[in-house]
């Protein structure tokens, strides 16, 4: 089982330690254990673990260890703020845009796409909207329009390796209203194209359901109770949302949740 250094064992067991049922780890553990003086196995696994950390392979296989692969290779998480008032004000218009690239086999987040948009139709935003968002009339003042967000918006997705036909990408979303709803109601009015890759996404709410057999009434704030996890940064927040929707897909990735689009084709 193992040559005469007794390395091929040593490095089976350090770098495919995911692969091997546990019983039969700690068993193969054991064998080769007798084999050495103390402390060489855990040598040998310093080693191999800088071995693997330069070439790119430390923080990333550690990852893929813990959960089962998904079916993309990116999550795009994305969460809009729109202006808003009571009662609701028409046509609503998008005011922060942020993506997060969320990579499919350590759930890490890779890149960060965050731009405000400045409103046309109703430039001033409402008290409620401010109080809702925390998004204060000088940051949308001065900002670039939809049209040219959603520009820059494909740059950054071909800048990503996105566009690439061979790479798997999809859009997150806690509930339908992002991409069902507002991008292409709020295109229409400004007789903007939809891009393809906003036609398909996972509705966050669904695959927690999914995953937990309850739906989140609140959204992320039930979703996090209900993974124990801490809620990250200002509700309503487009970049904090996206920060806890990640960190929610994360926990369920983690414990062997696989995702799946849950939009139906347009």
């Amino acid at each position: 089982v193992s040559d005469a250094s007794g390395c091929s064992m040593i490095a089976l067991l350090h770098t495919g330690a995911a692969k091997f049922p546990q019983n039969l780890l700690s068993r193969s553990r054991q064998a080769v254990s007798p084999l050495f003086p103390a402390g060489v196995l855990e040598g040998f696994s310093s080693i191999v673990s800088r071995k693997l950390a330069s070439h790119g392979f430390g923080a990333s296989m550690a990852a893929m260890s813990s959960f089962p692969p998904q079916r993309y290779h990116y999550f795009l998480v994305l969460d809009f703020e729109a202006t808003c008032d009571k009662p609701q004000i028409h046509p609503q218009e998008i005011i922060e845009f942020p993506i997060l690239k969320l990579n499919g086999r350590t759930m890490e987040i890779e890149s960060t796409f965050h731009m405000y948009v400045q409103p046309v139709v109703h430039p001033q935003l409402t008290p409620f909207c401010t109080e809702l968002t925390g998004i204060i009339q000088g940051m949308v003042d001065g900002q670039p329009s939809l049209q040219q967000v959603l520009e820059r918006v494909d740059e950054w997705m071909a800048k990503e390796g996105l566009l690439d036909p061979s790479v798997k990408s999809i859009f997150v979303t806690c509930g339908d209203w992002d991409l069902k709803v507002m991008l292409p109601g709020q295109c229409q009015y400004l007789g903007l194209p939809v891009a393809d890759y906003f036609k398909q996404w996972i509705n966050l709410k669904k695959a927690y359901s999914f995953a937990m057999g309850s739906w989140p009434k609140n959204g992320l704030l039930d979703m996090n109770k209900g993974l124990n996890l801490q809620h990250i940064g200002r509700p309503h927040s487009g970049i904090d949302d996206c920060k806890n929707i990640a960190n929610i897909m994360k926990t369920l990735a983690h414990r062997g949740f696989i995702f799946k689009q849950t939009s139906k084709p347009f």
